[in-house]
């Protein structure tokens, strides 16, 4: 594992971002890998499912507010891939801060479908400076922040979102990599809501007859949701410059014997985020350590069946791209499955296992399970008793809850396989102080730990790939 890892995230693969040279040298290091161990390519002298991407160049929207032009990257940012579409608006739906928690629900009674509304940043505070929402309820990272309030603001159904920025000039900085990145879109025909971070100022040329900071203030006195709806004129016209690239699933499959057209998938997303300069984001734990499991895991079971104990059911080993994208490559395949998804029993997906989180720093032996129960019992069970007969590592299943604002079941590769009624494990340690930045490198690893988890999706695998019956679909928790 260490010397396949040390391979995949060194700077020479320029941190794997998917269309890129990198990438391109991680595909064919991952399919040579199969190559050597004996699985012979999926189709046409290829182990590659290649899909089509529209690559999409940093340029900002058009804002204009009542008639007057604001400025991209100045008053206000967007980031790249946001829908072509131009959506005109005579109402702003003013919401607050827009969190949506049991003690400050702004959304509880509002019609915001096919609106543009507006949404404070940050969290409210009351007047002597207490947070109003609760704080064991708060995502862990700036980011996910800002994912929770618009995904839920997508959900119900916007058709604009509009953050209002605390500082616009140092959340154009801190955001400098993203704003001047291109991004990466499937060629799908339906639009989404776009999302743009404007200033104060903006905000109140939307309010008019108050400002952004009377209604903070008025919020944090009152600690009670706030909504109102400012009459303006407000249209966001978005025109993209788009080319067409192409990027790679890498496919090892390992074919059962009775039971062979029925499918086991074990997953990771092989990409990163690639470089910006001299900077490499070498992504070791994310997800190189997901991706030398797969690549062992195929090397186990191949082995297996060359001493003439080779799985019943099929399995398929893929390595995915796209993820850091947008879960592009797994969403891909489950557009257009190589393999029929009625026969695929479940996709174990592994993201993440060579590091600690602040909740385990004192513990190694954990991994958070994702998603084990909420489509099959019998999957959870599995799972279950392969940890107790072999591994013995400690199973938290704190992401598991629908109300955690990391909403980490949505949030890879697992989640295309899941949203088609397909069972999934998610196999992942957290996230750590190195999470998405350049400082994510092998010499963090902790390969005992990584190993040990490897073992243990080996064990599951194994038992659902040999079991008489097939696991059941017997849930469909929200």
């Amino acid at each position: 594992m260490s010397r396949n890892l040390h391979v995949l995230a060194s700077d020479e693969y320029e941190g794997r971002e998917t269309g890129k040279k990198g990438q391109k040298m991680a595909a064919e290091y991952i399919s040579n890998q199969f190559k050597s161990f004996g699985i012979p390519p999926y189709k046409d002298n290829t182990y590659y499912q290649t899909y089509p991407l529209n690559l999409i160049l940093p340029v900002p929207a058009d804002v204009t507010i009542n008639k007057k032009k604001f400025i991209g990257n100045k008053d206000y940012y967007n980031f790249p891939g946001l829908s072509e579409q131009t959506i005109t608006s005579a109402n702003v739906l003013f919401l607050g801060y827009g969190i949506e928690e049991e003690n400050y629900n702004d959304y509880k009674g509002a019609d915001v479908k096919g609106k543009t509304i507006m949404i404070l940043s940050g969290e409210p505070y009351d007047a002597a400076g207490k947070s109003i929402v609760t704080k064991s309820k708060q995502p862990s990272t700036w980011t996910t922040y800002y994912k929770v309030k618009t995904e839920k603001a997508k959900d119900v159904g916007a058709a604009a979102i509009l953050i209002v920025v605390n500082d616009m000039e140092k959340g154009i900085a801190d955001n400098k990599h993203r704003l001047e990145s291109s991004a990466l879109k499937l060629n799908l025909p339906q639009k989404e809501a776009p999302i743009i971070y404007i200033s104060k100022e903006m905000a109140d040329a939307i309010l008019k007859k108050t400002t952004t900071e009377k209604i903070i203030a008025k919020i944090s006195k009152s600690g009670k949701p706030l909504k109102i709806k400012a009459k303006a004129n407000v249209v966001v016209d978005i025109k993209n410059n788009i080319q067409k690239i192409e990027a790679e699933n890498v496919l090892g499959y390992v074919e059962g014997t009775d039971i062979k057209e029925e499918l086991i998938i074990i997953t990771a997303h092989y990409d990163h985020l690639g470089k910006e300069g001299d900077v490499v984001y070498n992504g070791a734990d994310d997800d190189g350590s997901g991706t030398v499991a797969v690549i062992n895991l195929a090397q186990a079971f191949t082995q297996a069946k060359k001493e003439g104990h080779g799985p019943r059911r099929s399995i398929l080993f893929m390595p995915v791209s796209g993820e850091e994208k947008g879960l592009l490559g797994s969403a891909y395949y489950t557009e257009n499955p190589v393999y029929p998804l009625k026969n695929t029993v479940c996709d174990l997906n592994i993201d993440m296992i060579g590091r600690l989180d602040e909740k385990h720093e004192k513990n190694s032996n954990y991994v958070y399970l994702i998603g084990s129960d909420k489509l099959s019992s019998q999957l959870h069970n599995v799972s279950e008793q392969a940890n107790k007969t072999y591994t013995n590592i400690e199973l938290d299943y704190t992401f598991d809850d629908e109300k955690d604002k990391n909403r980490f079941y949505y949030r890879s590769d697992h989640y295309n396989f899941a949203k088609k009624g397909i069972p999934v494990i998610f196999y992942f340690n957290g996230v750590h102080a190195d999470y998405h930045k350049e400082t994510d490198e092998v010499q963090k690893i902790d390969f005992v730990k990584m190993e040990k988890i490897t073992r243990l999706v080996f064990f599951t695998a194994w038992e659902l790939a040999n079991r008489n019956q097939r696991i059941v679909v017997d849930s469909n928790k929200k």
